[in-house]
């Protein structure tokens, strides 16, 4: 679900990809479901391939929001993440992922995956969990 939920560089929101063009993608803002052009020479990221650094590796962001739903029974985060402070946001991060790396993550990308989670479960896309391929029912029908 979140290869298809895009954020570009610059510009402040979460969009679906809605479309494909020659040199462009047509995207839906998840907030303002406006559709913008998306061209070849911004930097977009697909959530998909976001991962949060740990003390172990690395963890996908589809891992950490679902722990964060989890945490806030499906619910926007409590708190505003542009007020709170470093300390706060961390201490935040460390109950959802608690071997998250001090040293590489920031704040700035904790304010960011707390947005993106609001944003999220705002416009109805918090459905984390991962989907099964269609040969599991067939497999589980004999």
């Amino acid at each position: 679900m979140l290869k298809r939920i895009l954020s570009i560089s610059g510009k402040p929101g979460l969009f679906e990809l809605v479309s494909q063009g020659k040199n462009m993608l047509i995207l839906e803002s998840l907030t303002e479901k406006k559709r913008v052009p998306a061209y070849t020479h911004e930097k977009i990221l697909s959530l998909g391939d976001i991962a949060i650094y740990t003390e172990d590796g690395e963890v996908p962001l589809v891992d950490v929001l679902r722990s964060m739903k989890e945490k806030e029974n499906g619910q926007k985060v409590g708190f505003d993440p542009k007020k709170a402070d470093g300390k706060q946001l961390a201490e935040y991060l460390g109950e959802v992922l608690p071997n998250f790396d001090r040293n590489r993550v920031y704040s700035s990308d904790i304010k960011k995956l707390i947005a993106w989670y609001n944003i999220l479960v705002e416009s109805g896309k918090d459905d984390f969990e991962e989907k099964k391929s269609a040969e599991a029912p067939a497999e589980e029908a004999k």
